[in-house]
């Protein structure tokens, strides 16, 4: 009983050790699954990685590109900036320069119509004066006439002697005023 005990137990499985079959078909089924995933699952993941590589790679040197071009277009942008600022220093000192000669010129027509309008005035005084010097000389002339043939008593009055007398009186004045 003992031999069929030993028998029975030996058939009897050993939960610690799997049995021999099993290990076949888990080895064959590892196998299989190894060859599938290297031969189809590997590829296509590493495929996968490389592309997002790539991309990731691709995507890092458009950024570099960009950030070059940016660059690019910032020094440009501040090249204009300067150009458009000297242009406006240029523009405005210009303008002082215009506005000064402007200026000069409006200060020099002011002076030639201020010399115009003097000289018009000096030339309508010096007119005013001549006229009345004549009508003057013309009253001053009838006033000594009328006084002289009153002191000579006779009358004096013949026109061209009395132009005459006239004459020699006011050029007597006018030597007596000059002494």
């Amino acid at each position: 009983m003992l031999y069929i005990a030993a028998a029975e137990g030996a058939t009897e499985h050993n939960p610690i050790l799997p049995l021999w079959q099993e290990i076949v078909v888990g080895s064959v089924a590892f196998a299989l699954l190894c060859f599938v995933l290297m031969k189809f699952v590997f590829p296509r993941m590493e495929q996968t990685f490389q592309a997002r590589v790539e991309a990731i790679e691709g995507g890092i040197k458009r950024a570099e590109v960009a950030q070059a071009e940016a660059n690019q277009f910032l020094d440009q942008y501040r090249a204009q900036l300067a150009e458009a600022r000297t242009d406006a220093a240029k523009i405005r000192d210009d303008a002082r320069a215009d506005a000064e000669g402007i200026r000069q010129d409006v200060l020099a027509k002011a002076r030639e119509e201020s010399d115009r309008i003097i000289a018009l005035g000096k030339e309508q005084l010096a007119a005013e004066r001549q006229t009345i010097v004549r009508e003057l000389r013309a009253e001053v002339g009838t006033l000594a006439v009328d006084l002289a043939s009153k002191i000579v008593g006779e009358s004096l009055a013949d026109e061209a002697r009395q132009k005459g007398t006239v004459e020699r009186f006011l050029t007597g004045l006018e030597s007596a005023g000059a002494r």
